[in-house]
C-alpha cells in the first residue's frame, strides 16, 4: 500500500523503532524522487537499512557526503579527528611543496573530502580495500582532484609517495572482534565486516598502519587515528614502538578520542 503522508511515514519508522522519526521522515520525503521511490524508501529504512544508505548521502561536518550500500558511514564522533588533520596541516612550516595529505581505510572519503574543503592547497589522496568504498571516494573527492587507490592500506598507495606525507588520517576499525556482535544492526548488518573488526583487542589494524608510517611520513609528518578510550595506553605504546611520539586528544560532546604520532 503506498505511503499516504508524512504522519503515516513517522508513524511507520517509529513502529519500526527509528528514534528520530520525524526528521528522517522530513529527509525521506525530501530526498524522493518520486511517490513510488518514497514508499520503496520507507520500507527500506522500516527494515533496518541506514538512512544514509536509504538517502545516499550522510550529513558529516556539516557537508553532504555520497555513500552507498556496503560503504562505511562517516560518524559525528570523527569530527575530531577532521579538526586535528586540519590544525595538524596548519602548523606544517611553510615551505615550497604544496601539503600531502592520505586518508588510509578513507571509507566513502568523508574525511579528506572534509579536510580539503577547509584547507584548499592540498594534495589528497586515498585507498581503501573496499570496491565499493574506492567507487564512492573517488566521487567525493574528485572536486578536489583527489586521487583513489584499491588495496591494502600502504600497499594502494603510488611509491612516490614515500616519505613526502605531511597528514596521514587513517580511522581504520578498532572495534574489539568479541564487541563486534554488539554493534547496532545498522552497523553489523549494513556495513563491511573489515571496516568494523579490529581485531583481538581492535588495535590489530592501527599497528600496521603505524608500524608503515615512519617510512611514508615526512620528518615532522603526522599520523591520526580515532579509537577508543579503553585503548589509549595500548596505542600509545604501539606508537612509540613504531617510532613516532604519541599524543592523545579527546573531546567529550563527540565521545571521541584520537591518538596523533609525530615523525
Amino acid at each position: 500500500m503506498p505511503v499516504a503522508d508524512e504522519e503515516t511515514i513517522v508513524a511507520t519508522l517509529r513502529a519500526a523503532g527509528c528514534v528520530f522519526a520525524e526528521e528522517e521522515a522530513r529527509l525521506l520525503i525530501e530526498s524522493a524522487p518520486t511517490p513510488a521511490r518514497l514508499d520503496e524508501m520507507v520500507a527500506e529504512r522500516a527494515g533496518g537499512v541506514p538512512l544514509e544508505h536509504v538517502l545516499g548521502w550522510a550529513e558529516f561536518c556539516g557537508e553532504r557526503i555520497l555513500v552507498r550500500p556496503g560503504v562505511f558511514v562517516p560518524r559525528h564522533r570523527t569530527e575530531l579527528l577532521v579538526r586535528l588533520a586540519v590544525a595538524a596541516i596548519g602548523e606544517l612550516p611553510g615551505s615550497e611543496h604544496r601539503p600531502v595529505l592520505v586518508d588510509l581505510a578513507c571509507g566513502s572519503g568523508a574525511i579528506a573530502a572534509v579536510v580539503a574543503s577547509r584547507v584548499g592547497d592540498l594534495s589528497v589522496y586515498a585507498a581503501d580495500i573496499e570496491p565499493a568504498a574506492v567507487a564512492v571516494a573517488s566521487r567525493n573527492l574528485a572536486p578536489y582532484a583527489g586521487q583513489v587507490f584499491e588495496g591494502d592500506l600502504f600497499d594502494a598507495l603510488p611509491a612516490e609517495l614515500r616519505g613526502r606525507v605531511d597528514v596521514l588520517v587513517a580511522n581504520v576499525p578498532y572495534v574489539p572482534t568479541d564487541a563486534v556482535d554488539l554493534l547496532p544492526p545498522e552497523a553489523r548488518d549494513h556495513e563491511p565486516l573489515r571496516a568494523l573488526d579490529g581485531g583481538a583487542d581492535g588495535l590489530d589494524v592501527l599497528r600496521r598502519v603505524a608500524d608503515g608510517a615512519a617510512g611514508w611520513l615526512r620528518e615532522g609528518g603526522t599520523l591520526l587515528s580515532e579509537i577508543g578510550v579503553g585503548q589509549i595506553d595500548a596505542a600509545k605504546a604501539a606508537l612509540s614502538h613504531a617510532g613516532l611520539a604519541p599524543e592523545v586528544v579527546a573531546d567529550d560532546d563527540l565521545d571521541a578520542t584520537v591518538i596523533l604520532g609525530r615523525r
